[in-house]
């Protein structure tokens, strides 16, 4: 989803009233930004609280390219990170995932192996549908039970875009929630569909509902969704004793086109790229009692944030032998406080751009490659800056581009490098770039290409000729 996608954020629509509802009951965060344009790297981000060059889940066989975890990577979590469900354990939770999980396919990189209880949900995203004599359908699992394919069992009709999932997936969270309040149990929900990524789907109910066509019911059901899981909540009688945050894993994907992506309202481009539209995201933090109603806070905040505040909020103790990227946000969210602290753009291995206070400062720029571009991918669609949105890596170290995001949110407009602004800004963020490459000692990367042959084997020439682009991708 886009940060555009909200009512509350202007989205003439006004089609999220549960969404819109939900800020004016808690906070609303327009600064809020994920650690990755890309799914996996900031899923993985958000449950261990640091960045994918930290946590391994990049690739170093091309600069600056993203990478992720589709069927054909053997790759996944690294078994030494460790993940908010496992460290929540030591207070009791009982954690589960419903939807996409997206970090490894293989058993020892499944929810279950990584401090998650219980699970209903898919490794993959709903990619498809595949003819089985060249590669399967994506599987989904009850727990460590394969109980279907997409596209098969759970049924997607690409050309009409009905499926029931996002029901299914409400089910699964609203029954959770139940059991766990009737046992008076600890719970953390990680509720991840995926509706809104391309191929997009909505159920019956709401199918063609939306002025902005079938991307736009999915919204609409997701809005649902989501209100009826603070609803049911508040009938519970949790509701002042739950943190809920919502959030999206990156920005809308513009390149996908008006009929199956969303909306980055007026920042530049949008996923996969480390511009504002790529990697800004809608945010709402939710807590009747302790989350002062009706709130805006413009702290800038990381989806890495959230594994720090939830070990907080619970009481846990954070893993002091390892780097940890995400703030605790409790002086936010509680006392509305502002806290000091830089967001690093990454794209694969490259640090991209880096923001302080409302200025941003782009070390390296580019958008996609003139390959793809040529045939028709546009990572920025009606959006071209020339020097900004490049189709060829370039790099600025020497002099960088900056931007007033206050001032200039699209990035079109960069600040002379003759000015008084522009020096005292290179020389303020300069020096938190080099601290920052300084203690940075990254993981090891586990994205590199590495093709499951087990998955097919018509697959194994293919991957071997075609490494990089189709293993992963040409992200």
């Amino acid at each position: 989803m886009g940060w555009g996608d909200l009512g509350v954020f202007g989205e003439p629509s006004k089609e999220t009233p549960n969404l819109d509802v939900m800020a004016a009951q808690g906070m609303l965060f327009p600064n809020f930004y994920t650690a990755n344009p890309l799914c996996s790297p900031s899923r993985a981000a958000l449950l261990t609280g640091r960045l994918p060059v930290r946590n391994g889940f990049y690739t170093t066989n091309a600069h600056a390219r993203n990478a992720y975890t589709p069927q054909e990577i053997v790759g996944g979590i690294s078994q030494d990170e460790i993940l908010l469900p496992e460290l929540l354990k030591k207070k009791d939770y009982v954690s589960k995932i419903i939807g996409k999980w997206h970090l490894g396919h293989r058993s020892q990189y499944l929810p279950l192996k990584h401090g998650f209880d219980e699970w209903f949900g898919s490794p993959n995203c709903h990619f498809g549908p595949y003819n089985n004599s060249v590669r399967p359908n994506i599987p989904v699992y009850n727990n460590s039970e394969m109980t279907g394919r997409y596209y098969e069992e759970f049924e997607i009709n690409v050309k009409t875009g009905e499926s029931n999932l996002t029901q299914i997936y409400l089910k699964e969270g609203l029954d959770f929630i139940s059991q766990q309040a009737t046992a008076q149990r600890p719970f953390f929900l990680y509720w991840a569909p995926d509706a809104t990524h391309s191929p997009v789907y909505a159920s019956e109910r709401f199918l063609g509902k939306s002025q902005r066509g079938r991307y736009g019911d999915a919204v609409m059901e997701l809005d649902d969704s989501i209100g009826q899981i603070l609803a049911h909540l508040v009938s519970l009688g949790i509701h002042n004793n739950t943190l809920v945050f919502f959030t999206s894993d990156n920005g809308a994907a513009v390149m996908s086109g008006a009929h199956q992506s969303g909306s980055n309202g007026p920042f530049l481009c949008g996923k996969e790229t480390t511009f504002e539209g790529g990697m800004r995201e809608p945010a709402i933090a939710w807590w009747p009692g302790r989350i002062p109603a009706g709130t805006v806070s413009y702290q800038l905040a990381s989806v890495m944030d959230l594994f720090s505040t939830s070990l907080s909020v619970t009481g846990v103790l954070p893993p002091d032998d390892r780097v940890i990227d995400g703030l605790d946000l409790s002086p936010v969210l509680f006392n509305n406080s502002l806290l000091d602290r830089p967001i690093f753009y990454y794209r694969g291995n490259q640090m991209m751009a880096v923001r302080i206070g409302q200025y941003k400062v782009h070390y390296w720029t580019w958008s996609n490659s003139w390959e793809e571009y040529n045939t028709g991918i546009n990572f920025c669609p009606g959006q071209e800056v020339p020097g900004v949105t490049t189709h060829t890596q370039e790099e600025h170290t020497m002099q960088p581009l900056i931007f007033h995001l206050g001032q200039d949110p699209g990035e079109r407009y960069p600040i002379s490098v003759q000015s008084e602004e522009y020096r005292d800004v290179h020389r303020q963020v300069t020096a938190v770039v080099e601290q920052h490459q300084k203690d940075l000692i990254p993981g090891m990367p586990q994205l590199n290409i590495l093709c499951d042959f087990s998955v097919t084997a018509k697959l194994s020439l293919f991957c071997a000729m075609n490494a990089l682009e189709d293993c992963l991708g040409s992200q």
